[in-house]
């Protein structure tokens, strides 16, 4: 069943060349696999994820992938330091790019193209 498997994401590219810098530079992935209009990449605890060419340009509108952290403000102040833009919402209200939503605090930001991604440390451990 489904509910066995190892889930992973694959984040839309209109170009993976220009965004695997993003990724591997700004953010720090190393590439598992580089082929032809895609990459996949190794996350912690045994995960993955892929950012793949597509021809529809994503809507930004909804967290597209997340990363668990131990520590929420810390890693915010390591993407700044990158260079990253965190996103401001007023629901829910971000203070400092972070938010205390139902699980815990999160903060967004997004990648060159669009895609919405978030950190968030749980109140509870998961």
């Amino acid at each position: 069943m489904l509910s066995d498997r190892r889930a992973h994401t694959t984040l839309p590219s209109s170009d993976v060349d220009a965004l695997r810098p993003f990724y591997e530079e700004v953010l720090g992935f190393t590439p598992r696999v580089v082929l032809t209009g895609a990459v996949m990449y190794d996350a912690g605890a045994g995960t993955v994820f892929a950012i793949s060419r597509t021809g529809i340009p994503s809507s930004g509108s909804h967290t597209q992938m997340a990363f668990t952290v131990p520590d929420v403000e810390a890693e915010v102040a390591a993407l700044r330091a990158r260079g990253v833009v965190l996103e401001d919402y007023e629901t829910p209200k971000t203070e400092g790019g972070i938010a205390t939503i139902g699980a815990g605090r999160a903060a967004w930001f997004k990648d060159p193209q669009g895609n919405l991604l978030a950190v968030i440390q749980f109140f509870e451990p998961v």
